[in-house]
């Protein structure tokens, strides 16, 4: 029964080539030769797959079992887990306690301490995501109430130390294979239990009003965690901007150098922090002290080092990195006082921001989330760990990907376009498969995919895009002229084009895809 059915199929998709054929319509695979078919395409690599997804049926495939590098298409895989696995109702939970004593008087005997565990989204981001980002000017709103919080409980002094714990995950702010280029700018954020503002800085770059002066720099949320080195010159109106930025890694001195035209509109840069935790330290003291709570210790930072995972337990000591305490202190195993707290939007909040805008910081916190939660550990072995068991099950071959990241910024990540279809093809059937699919920006209309197909298309393309040097991609699902459902992945690599080149192109596949007859008018 199940061969005659095949065989039925079979030749129901025959009859139907020939008839769309017959009817001016060329086959698939013509329509795209026909798209890479320009000689300055062929000196790069290309690989695609299609696949319909009522029937399985492959509709074409170039290179689909090749090794690309994917970019930002990682983070599909990151984000298919973590919904499966974690759950799109997931909440962070931050806290502020202690294991001393509060007394009638105010008096905090011991330690107060800032508690991470992932929360992405303690910054100004607006949420539920809608068409684009959006930041108010709070980016330390959850900071600012946890410290009113702890005013309101009557603490008035803290006789310990502030102390910034990320020890949720370990201390891996960068994953293996990551540019040092990217370090320095919001993209290559480093990673941490204990994320604030999506741990970057604003520094905002004006001309000054007159010709020869230093720009205006002025740095938030929190200035006086850079120490700024400022040498733009302000040049007369018309002269044309150049501006360069330094930091160099393990360095909080910023150094910036060029010209800026006087009727210049302004700059603003994303740049990162060096130690997440250290930065919360510092700032979270500065906002309980503006509050006139009096802080006797230092502030200081406890990580869990990827040495202490294989040798003892990660709750036995507290590594110091702050202040000018640098050493090793002993935890204090007693049931915390939770002072404050904060819980965070759904998990599904944030896999929209992750998929909508590629962003790098959020999906690197899902993969160690998925080893804290669902492993062995909150490091990025353990989620890639728990990552390759969840694409065994959903039927992706062990032997069509590798990754080393979440996000993509890695450019030792292989994967096939075989092996992006199979996921979009399993999600496609489970229960978390239609959110999933939602968070996919959508052609022409948001996310990475607001300024494309901006005709027949519009609306009909879900997919996630991917950009590196001489990498782009482009996966996701897309219905047909004919209605039919489609997977489908684009993963170009070792192009030397302009990039626009290769995004026109890609989007030339896509319509070529969709065109299997003649759309409606």
């Amino acid at each position: 029964m199940r061969r005659a059915r095949s065989f039925l199929v079979q030749i129901v998709w025959l009859l139907l080539t020939a008839q769309l054929y017959a009817g001016g319509i060329k086959p698939l695979p013509a329509r795209i030769a026909a798209v890479l078919s320009d000689p300055d395409l062929a000196r790069g690599f290309w690989g695609i797959e299609v696949v319909s997804l009522p029937s399985g049926r492959i509709l074409y495939a170039q290179n689909a079992d090749k090794l690309f590098t994917p970019a930002s298409n990682t983070k599909l895989f990151t984000t298919a887990a973590a919904l499966a696995l974690v759950g799109p109702d997931y909440k962070f939970h931050t806290t502020v306690e202690t294991t001393g004593a509060l007394d009638k008087h105010g008096r905090l005997i011991g330690d107060l301490v800032l508690m991470g565990r992932g929360d992405p989204n303690l910054s100004g981001r607006e949420l539920p995501y809608d068409l684009h980002t959006e930041r108010n000017d709070h980016p330390i709103q959850v900071l600012e109430n946890l410290a009113d919080t702890l005013v309101q409980k009557g603490v008035k002094y803290v006789d310990g130390d502030i102390v910034a714990d990320d020890s949720y995950f370990a201390f891996e702010r960068y994953g293996e294979g990551w540019s040092q280029d990217d370090l320095v700018w919001g993209d290559g954020a480093p990673v941490s239990a204990l994320t604030i503002n999506d741990n970057v800085l604003f520094v905002n770059i004006l001309p000054a009003d007159r010709a020869g002066e230093r720009a205006f720099v002025n740095v938030t949320p929190f200035a006086d965690y850079y120490r700024i080195d400022n040498r733009i010159i302000t040049t007369p109106p018309g002269a044309g901007r150049k501006i360069f930025i330094n930091r160099e890694p393990g360095s909080t001195v910023l150094t910036l150098w060029g010209n800026m035209p006087m009727d210049d509109q302004g700059a603003n840069e994303a740049l990162a922090i060096e130690d997440p935790a250290e930065f919360a330290a510092k700032l979270f003291r500065s906002l309980l002290e503006r509050r006139g709570i009096a802080v006797y210790g230092r502030q200081r930072t406890h990580h869990t080092e990827l040495a202490s995972l294989s040798t003892f337990s990660v709750t036995a000591i507290a590594p110091s990195r702050g202040g000018d305490d640098n050493q090793f202190r002993p935890l204090q195993m007693n049931q915390p006082l939770v002072l404050a707290s904060n819980d965070s939007k759904p998990l599904i909040e944030d896999v929209r921001v992750i998929n909508k805008v590629s962003q790098n910081l959020h999906a690197e916190i899902l993969l160690r989330l998925l080893g804290r939660e669902k492993g062995t550990a909150g490091t990025i072995e353990g989620g890639l760990e728990v990552l390759r068991g969840f694409l065994a099950q959903a039927g992706v071959p062990s032997d069509q990907y590798l990754f080393y990241d979440g996000s993509g910024l890695s450019r030792q990540n292989l994967v096939t376009p075989h092996a992006v279809v199979q996921l979009l093809r399993y999600a496609a059937a489970q229960p978390w498969g239609n959110i999933y699919r939602g968070t996919f920006p959508v052609a022409g209309v948001d996310g990475s995919l607001s300024d494309r197909f901006k005709n027949a298309l519009q609306g009909r393309v879900y997919a996630k895009t991917g950009s590196l040097g001489g990498v782009k991609a482009l996966s996701g699902y897309a219905k047909t002229n004919s209605s039919q459902q489609i997977a489908f992945s684009i993963l170009s690599n070792n192009f030397n084009l302009p990039s626009k080149r290769i995004t026109d192109t890609t989007d030339r596949i896509i319509e070529a895809i969709v065109a299997d007859t003649p759309a409606q008018k």
